[in-house]
This record gives structure tokens, C-alpha cells and sequence, in this order.
């Protein structure tokens, strides 16, 4: 992994949030917030509640899949600033364990960030008992600057 000090953020947590909030209001529903912006990482924060279970009493995929999307979005506009047209081109997600119904940590760390493409992986904890329960890679597209 890329040694995440050589990454600085350009936004702080009240610039970023209330950026995303004014391009892309739709992501405020995952009902996520930001605890902290780092040195080439992010720890973002997913309340969860009864809408976010699946059969079994469990916290669905698709709610790990979109926390992991959203801390790399996040993490990647903390470092690049606002640019709000930065996309997802791939990501894979691994589920390791099975989640109480507890909000989840993303911890989300830069391991490239170039002119075209940057690079996150993403480690997701239930806060309940601190356990690793998805891990996630994403690369975005970054768009070209003026």
C-alpha cells in the first residue's frame, strides 16, 4: 500500500461535506458522515438502521457495497478537490464476515492518485464489536482539468 503522508487533502470535513451535499444530494440518504480526513485517508461513518437488513437480520450488501463507493468518492475529493464529475470504473468488494445490525466504519486510504485515475482500498468495521466485515478496492476516473 501507498504510503498515505504523501497524499495531502485540499478540503477539510465542513468544505467536503458541504460540497457533495450541494452536487450530489442523493448520497446524504446513505445517512453517512465524515469523522476524519487524513494524510491520504478518510474515516467515514454509515448510521444504520432497520432499512439497511436483509433476510437473516444482517446489514445487506448493498449497503457495505455503497458506504465502501462513497468513502472512496469521499476520499478521493478530499485530495482533489471539488471535482464533482470523478466516477467509480471499478469496484470489487469482499464480504468477510456477517455485521450486527450496528452502524459501520469505513476507513478509506489512497494507494494511487494520478491525473486520470486514483486507486482506494477501503476496510469496513461494524462499531458494535470492531470487527473487519467487507473490504473493498475502487478505482475512479478523475476528469481532466482545465
Amino acid at each position: 500500500m501507498a504510503e498515505p503522508s504523501k497524499f495531502t487533502p485540499e478540503l477539510n470535513t465542513a468544505e467536503l461535506t458541504d460540497f457533495v451535499k450541494e452536487v450530489f444530494p442523493q448520497a446524504k440518504s446513505l445517512q453517512w458522515s465524515i469523522r476524519k480526513i487524513s494524510n491520504g485517508s478518510i474515516t467515514v461513518v454509515m448510521n444504520i438502521d432497520e432499512k439497511h437488513l436483509r433476510p437473516g437480520g444482517t446489514i445487506s450488501g448493498p449497503t457495505m457495497f455503497a458506504l465502501a463507493d462513497v468513502s472512496a468518492y469521499l476520499v478521493i475529493l478530499a485530495h482533489i478537490g471539488k471535482v464533482a464529475l470523478a466516477v467509480t470504473t471499478s469496484l470489487n468488494i469482499n464480504f468477510l464476515a456477517k455485521p450486527p445490525l450496528a452502524n459501520l466504519v469505513a476507513e478509506c486510504r489512497l494507494i494511487k492518485l494520478g491525473k486520470r485515475l486514483a486507486v482506494c482500498e477501503v476496510h469496513i468495521n461494524s462499531v458494535e464489536n470492531n470487527q473487519l466485515v467487507a473490504q473493498a478496492t475502487a478505482t475512479y476516473s478523475i476528469p481532466p482539468r482545465n
